[in-house]
């Protein structure tokens, strides 16, 4: 009956009640994730299974609880999240979206009582998008938290920054922090990352506190890095994104004489001709490789450097 419902990616919204049809899975997994978690209460009408709508049914499809809207948009956000992880062993087994938990509890939650419209995660991300665009330092996200909660004693929102971005890095927005020789020799990482000392100038990996190591290891630098593929594979899990990134083929200016984007360019242009199978793909992705605050000699007088590489993609518009 519901074969005919699953997606171009094989997958079908469950209605157990963990998921409650905000997440999807293998048609062929379904079955245990409903086993091991019950069905949800309220659906009735299969609406998202082939049972058409009707406005005589009585009962609804039941929102999450707590009494969140239906269309906060954070559900759509953890479906695209969960959808990226099909073809590993997070979607569709009997464990299946163990580590989106805490996410879900917090979709699921309330802000403040009686107050539907703000999901706790909705509100949290909304927050943390403010402290990013407004450079706040995390001490006065700290303080603005303790606030809130001083004057609104039942709200459900996080302590502090740390348990904030702990759960932001559920949501595919972490990164791996890899330790760095002193002299820049090598990375720590892969074969490396279990070695104390450095295989090219055979330096210490670690600090040394007061002549001596003691307590918890520092490593003398750190590479934070963002991985790429999960987040390109985001941008083309969700709708809007998926569509931007095709911009570059199917929306660009049809005016020849006017430059608007990288993709009018004489540069782009060439490149399409040298490599006619890439371009022919509209998916293809185009990324530009940034770099500021290098200082690879040593010749500058810096007392702290930090050495940013930014990858940035092409394909979105203007």
């Amino acid at each position: 009956m519901v074969k005919p419902f699953v997606n171009e990616r094989g997958l079908i919204k469950c209605p157990s009640r963990h998921c409650l049809n905000n997440a999807s899975h293998q048609l062929e997994d379904l079955e245990s994730h409903i086993f091991q978690n019950s069905f949800m209460f309220g659906y009735n009408q299969w609406i998202y299974h082939g049972e058409p709508a009707s406005a005589n049914a009585g009962t609804t499809v039941a929102r999450p609880s707590g009494g969140i809207h239906e269309r906060d948009e954070m559900f759509d956000v953890l479906d695209d999240i969960i959808s990226e992880d099909v073809d590993g062993d997070i979607v569709g087994g009997p464990s299946s979206n163990e580590q989106y938990d805490d996410l879900f509890a917090a979709l699921r939650s309330e802000l403040y009582p009686d107050v539907s419209s703000f999901s706790s995660l909705n509100f949290l991300v909304k927050l943390m998008h403010l402290k990013v665009l407004n450079k706040w330092t995390n001490k006065s996200f700290d303080e603005l938290l303790k606030l809130l909660k001083l004057a609104f004693p039942k709200i459900d929102l996080v302590e502090s920054h740390y348990k904030a971005k702990k759960l932001m890095t559920k949501m595919g927005l972490g990164y791996n922090s890899i330790h760095v020789c002193k002299n820049d020799c090598a990375l720590f990482w892969k074969e490396n990352s279990l070695k104390d000392t450095c295989p090219v100038c055979l330096e210490s990996r670690w600090k040394l506190q007061s002549g001596k190591q003691s307590g918890k290891n520092v490593p003398h630098k750190v590479l934070r890095y963002f991985p790429v593929g999960p987040r390109l594979k985001r941008l083309f899990v969700t709708l809007k994104t998926a569509k931007l990134m095709r911009w570059h083929s199917t929306g660009k200016s049809k005016d020849n004489d006017v430059m608007r984007h990288l993709v009018d360019g004489k540069s782009w242009q060439e490149f399409d001709k040298r490599h006619p199978q890439f371009a022919g793909d509209v998916r293809n992705v185009r990324l530009g490789l940034a770099a500021d605050g290098f200082n690879p000699f040593g010749n500058m007088s810096l007392s702290y450097s930090m050495w940013p590489v930014v990858l940035t993609t092409y394909n979105l518009p203007p």
